[in-house]
């Protein structure tokens, strides 16, 4: 398998039973997930309660999913925190363990300017030899990566080789692909979105929506990528309403509460200050899983 980082990657969240890891429920959700054409896994991002983590926690699941993909699937491991050097000592550990990437988020709650960006990123870049993803989610970090950083970075920074642009701007995007060398990834970072943002050049997505439809993800990107746009765009609309359903709260209580409901997790538990869907929430993403077929609709 090529280290290209590209097609339907996964951003996993952290089963949780009676406040510990839920190992037999991770690792569920990991295998079925490569079973169904998933193309990278992407423990401790947004989605797996990083925060919510200690450091042995983190380490220990980049460890796990590394072993579960066992060459059948990328690995592309969260490593993120506020601090640069913080980010540095948790980068060199976690790259230790031989992922075949690190999404690294932008600095969250310090809204550091586009300066500061740049150079926490090429520290970071120079103490690892691990090739890294550029995480940008302004509305989880109150700071958005602008195109000239992200461009900046890609032609001086060998080893940064992606971006999950999760702005839900296409102008940000477009402007990146037009403009980024040869063989820089934009990989959508909002399901909503994956479509529009293949149409106008990312090369694969690091989904949300993949944890309930991994086939569906993976089969949109193929039918993209092999020219047959008509499928891409029947799968895509079909998934659609779920992808918005699944941010009807905030990520991952929705997902937790699906995974549940099809019998992936023992339980939608998550960590404080998070808490589980409300019941009317419930209903909506019920109604969108069985709209999108993945449960029987309830009965009239």
């Amino acid at each position: 398998m090529t280290t290209a980082l590209q097609g339907s990657f996964v951003a996993l969240p952290t089963p949780f039973r009676n406040g510990q890891i839920d190992w037999a429920s991770f690792e569920n959700l990991a295998r079925w997930q490569i079973e169904s054409g998933t193309r990278g896994l992407v423990p401790c991002g947004t989605t797996g309660e990083t925060p919510a983590l200690t450091h042995e926690e983190q380490i220990s699941l980049v460890k796990k999913t590394i072993e579960i993909a066992a060459g059948r699937a990328l690995v592309m491991a969260g490593c993120g925190a506020n601090g640069t050097a913080k980010t540095i000592k948790l980068a060199q550990e976690i790259a230790a363990l031989g992922p075949d990437a690190l999404l690294v988020v932008t600095p969250y709650y310090n809204r550091p300017s586009q300066h500061g960006l740049l150079e926490h990123y090429q520290a970071v870049a120079k103490s690892v030899k691990t090739p890294i993803c550029i995480y940008n989610v302004p509305s989880r970090t109150g700071c958005n990566i602008e195109p000239d950083t992200v461009l900046a970075l890609a032609k001086s920074c060998p080893s940064i080789v992606a971006i999950k642009e999760a702005s839900g701007s296409l102008d940000q995007a477009s402007f990146i692909v037009r403009e980024a060398p040869s063989g820089f990834s934009v990989l959508s970072g909002e399901d909503s979105l994956n479509l529009p943002l293949l149409a106008v050049g990312a090369v694969g997505v690091v989904s949300v929506l993949a944890n309930v439809a991994p086939r569906g993800v993976a089969d949109m990107i193929s039918a993209w990528n092999e020219g047959n746009a008509d499928k891409a765009r029947r799968l895509h609309l079909k998934l659609w309403p779920l992808s918005r359903a699944l941010f009807v709260e905030t990520n991952p209580i929705p997902v937790k509460w699906a995974l549940h409901r099809l019998g992936k997790f023992a339980s939608p538990e998550l960590r404080l200050p998070l808490v589980t869907l409300t019941p009317d929430n419930a209903v909506k993403l019920e109604r969108a899983l069985a709209g999108a077929g993945l449960l029987e609709p309830a009965a009239a």
